[in-house]
């Protein structure tokens, strides 16, 4: 059994409401695009920042549904045992290894998103990078609670997670920059 401080109990439950409003917001929005094809999402601001020319993607249902949906469920989860643990509930080590598998499964779909958004799609949805900042502090705060106390490879994972959180941070946003530079320094 394994209790949660309340500080990394406030963390996912913020973090599992931002990803679900914008999982939340992203369905919406593709509902409406599915309804009328001439739509222009709310998140569509300019060329580089459109998710409407992400969400008409293969990639944007990579499962043969929308991928906010599964944002919805798994935000959901998170939310909900965050509450719980928010109200004392402890929880069996099983169900912390089982959020931080799935939230380990979550940063490797965004890689692979970040990748497609950046360098196949060539748009960035506002909505979706709400979902790739929160998923690794998720993950970070799910690895301190599973293996803050071990030795070893995953103790020091645990160690350094806020680091490697910035590090991911500082990488994409680098990737972005670097991708849309064009584009950017127009503005100016």
């Amino acid at each position: 059994m394994s209790t949660v401080s309340p500080r990394a109990a406030w963390v996912l439950l913020i973090g599992g409401l931002a990803g679900w409003i914008a999982a939340m917001a992203l369905t919406i929005e593709r509902f409406k695009l599915f309804m009328d094809p001439n739509y222009t999402p709310s998140c569509s601001i300019n060329p580089i920042l459109s998710c409407g020319s992400v969400m008409v993607t293969d990639q944007a249902a990579v499962f043969g549904f929308p991928n906010p949906l599964i944002g919805i469920v798994g935000f959901s989860v998170v939310v909900t045992l965050a509450v719980l643990a928010l109200a004392g509930v402890v929880f069996p080590r099983w169900i912390w290894g089982g959020l931080w598998l799935g939230n380990l499964l979550g940063v490797v779909f965004i890689g692979w998103l970040i990748f497609q958004s950046l360098y196949r799609i060539n748009a960035l949805c506002p909505y979706c990078m709400v979902v790739w900042a929160i998923i690794t502090p998720l993950l970070a705060v799910t690895t301190q609670q599973l293996w803050g106390r071990s030795t070893g490879p995953l103790g020091i994972l645990a160690q350094w997670r806020w680091t490697i959180v910035a590090v991911f941070y500082a990488v994409v946003l680098l990737l972005i920059f670097l991708r849309f530079q064009d584009y950017w320094l127009s503005l100016v």
